[in-house]
């Protein structure tokens, strides 16, 4: 399913590419923000219906997340190209759109205890556990589909405001935890409390297989 979604993106993306030289007013750039991040985009409109739209958009964010009573300093690193289609099925602003997100998109969390804490379901010290590290993997291919509001080729002059919403969907994230520098660190049985609060974290993850999206932007048409 991913697999032709994606290549019917592309194979449409290029049919584009070979018509943007003759094309009058049907090409615009433009910036956006959103939950993906903020980025730049690039729009070629087929038809009054058919808008190819290709952007990158980048999050990076630190921030305080707590996982099973452990606070971690979570550092979030999203990379986010992405490849769509937006149908304006009304010939006027109103889109439906469908596409996917790509790329590199992580949370690196690291915590150094300064009280015991409990760990897979025993408690430890912070001399024993030392630094817990850990890093959370979104898939790399999201399918997305949404709808929204854009009059960059539906208005006269040059500028065009964009608004969308939808959901990216994917596998559940993948979480890998790690201790060292502990007294405890390369301990059996320490190592299996660790996987268990491995386990534990996966299970929180796992909800979050879709993802919203939110996004407003501003276009130049060419």
């Amino acid at each position: 399913m991913k697999t032709m979604l994606i290549a019917a993106v592309i194979a449409t993306a290029l049919a584009a590419t070979s018509a943007l030289a003759q094309a009058d007013g049907r090409f615009a750039v433009g910036a956006q923000v959103g939950t993906p991040g903020a980025g730049l985009q690039a729009q070629f409109a087929l038809s009054p219906v058919v808008v190819l739209r290709g952007g990158y958009d980048v999050l990076k964010w630190d921030r305080d997340q707590t996982y099973k009573g452990i606070d971690y300093d979570a550092k979030i690193d999203f990379k986010s190209p992405g490849a769509f289609v937006d149908l304006h099925p009304f010939r006027n602003g109103f889109l439906i759109s469908g596409g996917a997100y790509f790329g590199d998109r992580k949370v690196d969390l690291d915590a150094t205890p300064t009280g015991n804490v409990n760990v897979g379901g025993a408690t430890f010290t912070p001399a024993q556990v030392g630094t817990l590290t850990g890093r959370i993997d979104l898939e790399s291919t999201a399918p997305f589909v949404g709808f929204g509001y854009d009059n960059t080729f539906t208005r006269g002059g040059r500028l065009g405001f964009r608004i969308l919403a939808g959901a990216a969907f994917g596998d559940a994230p993948q979480v890998d935890l790690d201790a060292r520098g502990g007294t405890l660190s390369n301990d059996p049985t320490f190592r299996s409390r660790l996987d268990q609060e491995e386990r534990e974290i996966q299970a929180e993850a796992d909800d979050y297989k879709v993802l919203p999206v939110l996004q407003a932007g501003l276009n130049f048409k060419f």
